[in-house]
């Protein structure tokens, strides 16, 4: 997705509140997506990296995509993030902002998402 547009949520890592990324037990039975930003020279664009083995209940990738998208971004300060990115990120660069760990049906079993720029 494009632009810096915010949604003024407060940070938040797990689920849960603790913090801690997900266990073995629970990460099973979702899908771990890697997420970041890709800088261009006239946007930026949310990034999410699939698992090869994604579970068959995946059915729309667009769909799981805005899922992952919306679950990000209900965690970490959209405007904070990109504002941050845009300041010291280069073109060509992505960031990685982390990982979440989500159902088919959009529950979100855990996350290890950052704020802080962190290049891939």
């Amino acid at each position: 997705m494009t632009g810096p547009n915010g949604n003024g949520h407060p940070d938040r890592d797990a689920a849960d509140g603790d913090g801690a990324p997900p266990n073995d037990d629970t990460a099973a039975a979702g899908d771990t997506f890697g997420v970041g930003i890709h800088v261009t020279d006239a946007e930026f664009q949310f990034v999410v990296h699939v698992p090869s083995d994604i579970d068959a209940g995946w059915t729309d990738p667009e769909a799981f995509q805005q899922a992952v998208e919306r679950a990000v971004w209900d965690r970490l300060d959209r405007s904070a993030t990109l504002r941050e990115i845009g300041a010291s990120a280069d073109i060509g660069e992505t960031v990685t902002l982390g990982r979440i760990t989500l159902t088919p049906d959009g529950e979100v079993l855990g996350s290890e998402l950052h704020t802080g720029v962190a290049e891939s």
